[in-house]
């Protein structure tokens, strides 16, 4: 048996004993569904954030029903599967906001900052494997300081005070970069990382999320 069939033969085992559902809906038999697939066939939209941007921001559609399902089982229910999806979805945006002339080309993708603890409990940042699906250059250029409270339940200046300050710069490309954040609430993380990229001389064309709360 080679590695193929070996790695077939774990596949349909863990299909016995853990069958597949829809990260959107449930439905059984299939990671996304036909129906799910759909709805995230929506054109990127800008929005306004509550904290102010200096840069144009993106989202590719309102926070709830499959989207949320599907971010919720990617962060928080090991479905890493939907990496790939939200990658193809991340692709197919950046690529007609090029079109359109509202981002340059040869752009980096660069997922908005999380603590180092928070992605050794997912096995990776979702995000950044998004972006990495997404086939476009991709880095890890930011972080959070351990000292960053979970920002649910605050309010917007409790999230611009909370991030302040606690965004940690990783490295540098000599390219425009795309901010990329799953769901863009207060736009408080943005705004900070936003900063400290620009503050290491880099060109922050825009943000995009996944998602718009």
């Amino acid at each position: 048996m080679d590695f193929r069939d070996v790695r077939l033969a774990a596949r349909a085992f863990a299909e016995l004993c853990l069958p597949r559902s829809c990260a959107g809906c449930g439905t059984a038999g299939v990671a996304l569904c036909a129906s799910c697939k759909q709805q995230l066939r929506q054109p990127p939209q800008r929005i306004s954030t509550r904290v102010l941007q200096h840069v144009p921001v993106y989202s590719l559609g309102p926070y709830g029903g499959v989207r949320s399902a599907m971010i919720i089982g990617m962060k928080e229910r090991g479905r890493m599967d939907m990496c790939a999806v939200f990658g193809a979805v991340l692709r197919a945006a950046v690529q007609s906001l090029e079109a359109q002339g509202r981002l340059p080309d040869g752009l980096w993708l660069v997922p908005a900052p999380t603590t180092l603890s928070n992605e050794r409990a997912r096995g990776g940042d979702p995000v950044f494997l998004a972006c990495q699906s997404s086939r476009l250059p991709s880095a890890q250029l930011l972080r959070h300081a351990t000292r960053v409270r979970d920002s649910a339940g605050l309010s917007a200046v409790q999230r611009r005070i909370n991030i302040s300050g606690a965004v940690q710069l990783l490295g540098t490309v000599d390219a425009p970069v795309l901010l990329v954040d799953d769901v863009i609430t207060t736009g408080a993380t943005l705004a900070s990382s936003v900063a400290v990229l620009q503050s290491a001389g880099m060109k922050v064309a825009g943000c995009l999320g996944f998602s718009h709360a």
